[in-house]
């Protein structure tokens, strides 16, 4: 019988482990024990090393003794906040918005190791239920203040049967190498309609992890949009389950990155019942010695006939140093479906520079009407007038380098 080694546990590591050991998190600590962070070979992270990539992990997080300014404000929209994983108190909320709390993390349980870890060490869930036709975006502003820590934070999100609503969530902080695992769990009723767009605004030296969570009833209707332009090294991960018939969703998402940035967005969308669809369109931008990663799946199980699902990832590289990353896959276990996947990556198109050059354009602005043309796709969808211009204006910031 061959022996099996031992993992060898960096600083990371260690300190994770004893960070969960002294919440109590014996179970957690011990899966770090023997298997450490995952490398390349675990397949869901195989462009993401986090062993290799995640070399220290701060202390937790002490109560944050004041929260800065939102980093991106929506005008008329109702504000919430979580700081260094802590509720902060709120406003008068609007009708049919009703806010709360819950003890620990709201994710289900995955072998998934960012999912382990927040479900050891987040405290408390921020709780929203949402009934009617909600008129003010609803922003739940996430941060990390003060000097470098460890944050884990949750978030949990009902959407009653007929409503809608538009959610935004902002994640940022302080100037410092934090290591943040948020956590959202949001359940869309029976023919509701949701938005919900996540956006990475994180110091240049954190460290952004996030797991959203999404479930689907019978004839409701999702649209998500993820967006990174911020940390140093990033993971955004979603997980839709489509559990009722007449369901669809909008999966899309904007990687935007630049020097020394590593930004990762992995997705597993499952479909579990017959017709149900889905969309996902995802695009990625990187300059300079940076890498974007995609990896997407969607999954159609057995009994669910009658599926269209369609995935897409578009790469645009703006320096010969940058790397784009894909791997779409499908698992299709069902015969009567309508499913495919797709990945292109490429430069700028030459003859479309050429012709806005000759017309009188600048080579660097030339180069921004063409970026963002490439980007509209995925932000032309959002509705709200006042959030577009908030998010055509992060993009607008990335192009100019601000």
């Amino acid at each position: 019988m061959a022996q099996v080694l031992p993992v060898r546990l960096g600083a990371a590591e260690d300190t994770l482990i004893a960070q969960l050991n002294s919440v109590g998190a014996t179970a957690a600590a011990e899966r770090i024990t023997v298997a450490g962070l995952p490398t390349r070979r675990v397949e869901s992270y195989h462009y993401t090393d986090l062993k290799m990539l995640l070399k220290t992990v701060p202390p937790l997080a002490e109560p944050a003794n004041q929260a800065s300014a939102p980093a991106l404000r929506v005008a008329g929209a109702y504000q919430l906040m979580i700081a260094n994983g802590v509720i902060q108190s709120s406003t008068t909320a609007p009708a049919g918005v009703m806010v709360g709390d819950a003890q620990g993390s709201a994710l289900s349980t995955r072998d998934d190791v960012l999912v382990h870890l927040n479900g050891a060490l987040a405290k408390q869930s921020l709780t929203l239920t949402l009934e009617g036709s909600v008129d003010p975006v609803i922003q739940v502003d996430r941060r990390i203040e003060g000097a470098a820590a460890h944050v884990a934070d949750s978030l949990k999100i009902f959407v009653a049967d007929n409503a809608s609503a538009v959610i935004l969530e902002t994640f940022s902080g302080s100037d410092a190498a934090h290591v943040g695992n948020h956590a959202t769990y949001l359940a869309v009723g029976k023919n509701a309609m949701v938005t919900h767009i996540t956006v990475d605004l994180s110091g240049k030296a954190t460290s952004h992890f996030a797991t959203n969570e999404y479930d689907l009833d019978e004839g409701a209707k999702l649209r998500t949009l993820t967006i990174h332009a911020g940390a140093a090294l990033s993971r955004s991960q979603v997980f839709a389950r489509f559990a009722g018939q007449g369901a669809h969703g909008d999966f899309t998402g904007l990687n935007l990155v630049e020097d020394g940035q590593h930004n990762d967005i992995t997705i597993d969308i499952r479909h579990a019942v017959a017709h149900t669809t889905s969309q996902e369109m995802y695009k990625q931008i990187a300059r300079g010695r940076s890498k974007a990663v995609f990896q997407g799946k969607i999954v159609v199980e057995r009994d669910a006939q009658k599926v269209d699902a369609k995935m897409m990832m578009q790469g645009l590289m703006l320096s010969d140093e940058a790397e784009i990353l894909s791997k779409p896959e499908l698992e299709i276990y069902a015969d009567d479906v309508v499913c495919g996947h797709g990945s292109t990556c490429g430069e700028l198109d030459e003859e479309s520079m050429f012709y806005l050059m000759s017309r009188g354009l600048p080579q660097a602005e030339a180069e921004t009407m063409l970026v963002r043309g490439f980007i509209e796709e995925v932000l032309d969808p959002i509705e709200d007038e006042a959030l577009h211009e908030a998010l055509v204006g992060i993009v607008d910031g990335w192009l100019l380098g601000a």
